[in-house]
């Protein structure tokens, strides 16, 4: 009878072990510094894991899989720039490195198109003002004919 309630613990003991995974003994990612520089500088950069700052900055993200940097700044088209980030290694006796492409994230911010509206009145402007430069007589250093 003993024997029977020694295998039964033993059993029950280990049926608990096989809902334990290896999962579960992992920590949470180690944090890796990213740099951010947009051209031209002082950009708003926001990260889809959440944090952002002002270009050019770095900001420490945990995150084991890839993400996105939004760059806006103003009277420039915003820009999404993909990043991925790469785990390797991190054995029991062996450090995890992590690769992060690209390294710096650099944004090359476009200029805003002007509208078809300002572009109509800038080229209104420029027709006046060469209007009376065209009605002027035109003035050479050559003596007139004599009649």
């Amino acid at each position: 009878m003993r024997r029977v309630i020694v295998l039964m613990a033993a059993g029950l003991s280990l049926a608990g072990c096989a809902s334990f995974s290896m999962d579960s003994f992992k920590s949470a990612p180690t944090p890796v510094t990213v740099q951010f520089d947009s051209i031209p500088p002082g950009a708003d950069v926001v990260t889809s894991t959440g944090p952002g700052c002002k270009t050019p900055c770095s900001i420490p993200l945990a995150t084991e899989t890839g993400f996105s940097a939004t760059f806006s700044l103003a009277k420039f088209q915003p820009m999404t720039v993909p990043v991925t980030v790469t785990r390797t290694g991190g054995e029991l006796l062996s450090a995890a490195t992590i690769t992060v492409e690209p390294s710096p994230v650099v944004a090359e911010l476009q200029p805003l198109v002007p509208s078809r509206r300002g572009a109509r009145k800038t080229a209104r402007k420029r027709a006046s003002a060469a209007a009376p430069a065209a009605e002027a007589p035109a003035t050479t250093p050559f003596p007139a004919p004599a009649r």
